[in-house]
């Protein structure tokens, strides 16, 4: 039975990642003035579910595309998890996909003010399906909202986004809305100098949503993602940032939502990380 429905979870899987592929591609690869695409893995000890508790060790693959094209960017990442015992070694698959409009590319106008490099338009999706026999989540959330392009050396972006999201776990007959609410964040990739090191992440704060599935209440959250990473590639002469290793740490409080006194709603998780750009 759990095969099947593994099986079944990455049916979906492949089928999301098909329509956000599409998605990077609404404008001819011609058209596209930078990409990159990577491989990676990565793994810790101390995640956390909600109602399921701590010290929970997720190795995690993910398939992670960027790209710039005339009028804004794309960016896409499909992250395969599967936990050990302690969360039913279930498996998960989430899928983000994100496309920011460059409004001063769009009306070719330097609209650069201050440390503000340009304003922009974001919309996307995120998607995810998990086989864990408590919950079994199955979010689709729609985000969109005005984003702050930062004048740094790499990238800062700030977004304001509204979300709707949804979710139909065990237990629940039909796709149960919650409250569309909003999310502040932040997201950057910032070279340090020459030294290959790069400091990378991001920092969601998430509203409230109304009740949740079975009539209780949501908190606020705060998902704080962040990675140090170091240019292999270059140090081995197989290309600058091909080859690309590091730690990475995330802060997580009221996950998903729930209040702090649900076991395993926060998350303090340091990981090791690698990835193959190509």
């Amino acid at each position: 039975m759990a095969k099947k429905l593994a099986l079944k979870n990455g049916k979906f899987a492949l089928c999301a990642l098909t329509a956000a592929g599409s998605l990077t591609c609404i404008q001819p690869a011609s058209a596209l003035e930078w990409s990159d695409t990577s491989i990676g893995y990565r793994y810790g000890t101390k995640f956390a579910e909600p109602y399921v508790g701590d010290g929970i060790s997720k190795s995690i693959f993910n398939l992670t595309h960027a790209s710039g094209y005339k009028y804004g960017t794309n960016y896409l990442n499909v992250d395969l998890l599967q936990s050990d015992s302690k969360d039913h070694n279930a498996q998960e698959a989430y899928v983000v996909y994100r496309h920011t409009l460059d409004a001063g590319k769009v009306i070719d106008k330097d609209l650069g003010v201050g440390p503000v490099r340009g304003f922009g338009l974001t919309a996307g999706f995120d998607w995810n399906t998990k086989n864990d026999p408590g919950y079994a989540s199955k979010k689709r959330m729609l985000v969109v909202g005005p984003t702050l392009m930062m004048d740094v050396p790499g990238f800062l972006n700030i977004s304001l986004l509204m979300l709707w999201e949804s979710n139909q776990p065990v237990g629940v007959s039909s796709r149960y809305h919650f409250e569309a609410h909003p999310m502040l964040n932040a997201a950057w990739g910032i070279p340090i100098a020459s030294t290959g090191l790069s400091f990378e992440g991001y920092i969601n704060y998430i509203a409230a949503k109304g009740a949740n599935e079975f009539g209780g209440p949501t908190s606020a959250e705060l998902n704080i993602d962040a990675m140090l990473m170091y240019d292999l590639g270059t140090r081995l002469h197989i290309g600058k940032n091909t080859l690309r290793a590091g730690v990475e740490y995330q802060y997580w409080r009221n996950k998903f939502g729930n209040p702090h006194s649900v076991p395993g709603s926060l998350a303090k998780t340091p990981m090791v990380r690698v990835e193959y750009h190509f």
